[in-house]
């Protein structure tokens, strides 16, 4: 049977501001490669399965994204993509 309590994690602030930039880093190192990448694709594969083989060594983009736990990452990818920049409790 499975737990009914809810798991509550909270990203820290300072990390916060670096992971706009390194997911640009990365992003950048993958489209501007000669190998065909699909940076989004690429990516999305990388926060599902946590292998870091599906992001480029090509600039030290696979270091850079290795830097940003998944969960925080996806975190933050959730709260810009519905515009918010902290969660509030109601």
């Amino acid at each position: 049977m499975g737990s009914e309590n809810t798991i509550f994690f909270k990203v820290e602030k300072e990390k916060n501001e670096n992971f706009k930039q390194i997911l640009k880093e990365v992003y950048d190192a993958m489209a501007k490669s000669d190998k065909g990448y699909e940076p989004i694709s690429q990516i999305v594969g990388y926060i599902l399965s946590g292998d870091p083989t599906y992001i480029t060594s090509e600039k030290n983009a696979r270091s850079l994204i290795r830097q940003v736990e998944r969960d925080e990452l996806l975190e933050e990818l959730v709260k810009e993509y519905i515009g918010v920049n902290e969660w509030k409790k109601e």
